[in-house]
């Protein structure tokens, strides 16, 4: 599966969370800023909150960070909104034709790059925190 928007606006979520954390924003507020239905924010907010990384409360409108951006990697954000912890980056197309040359190799030829893809992946998101996204949205908006 490939990396969905999921992600992205697991990102867009924290980063609202940070910058308005004077008080608890609500779903639809979210949704205004992402430009989407509150109902996929409450989804992606509860993938968020079961992965350690927003607190909310049952009845209570809005969400808080669970722990400092400085504390949250992008890695930490595209794990928490996999739908399947198992799901990789690339997958590769299952019951070629064993008959023919290239059916027979692809699976074992590609295996080992799509994973040293997967890994540099994974490793340059576990080196961007939260914090660093954030602040550069900051001097971004200040630059105008």
């Amino acid at each position: 599966m490939a990396i969905s928007s999921r992600f992205s606006v697991a990102v867009h979520i924290l980063s609202l969370l940070d910058l308005e954390k004077e008080g608890r924003i609500t779903s639809e507020f979210i949704a205004g800023s992402v430009n989407t239905n509150p109902v996929v924010i409450r989804r992606i907010m509860s993938m968020l909150s079961r992965a350690g990384l927003v607190m909310t409360s049952a009845g209570v409108a809005g969400a808080r960070l669970a722990r400092p951006l400085a504390d949250i990697t992008l890695l930490d954000v595209y794990r928490a909104v996999q739908v399947d912890i198992s799901d990789e980056l690339f997958s590769i197309h299952s019951n070629p034709n064993p008959e023919c040359a290239v059916g027979r190799n692809i699976q074992s030829t590609l295996e080992s790059s799509f994973t040293r893809a997967q890994n540099a992946m994974e490793q340059e998101l576990s080196s961007i925190t939260m914090e660093q996204v954030v602040s550069d949205l900051v001097q971004r908006e200040s630059a105008k």
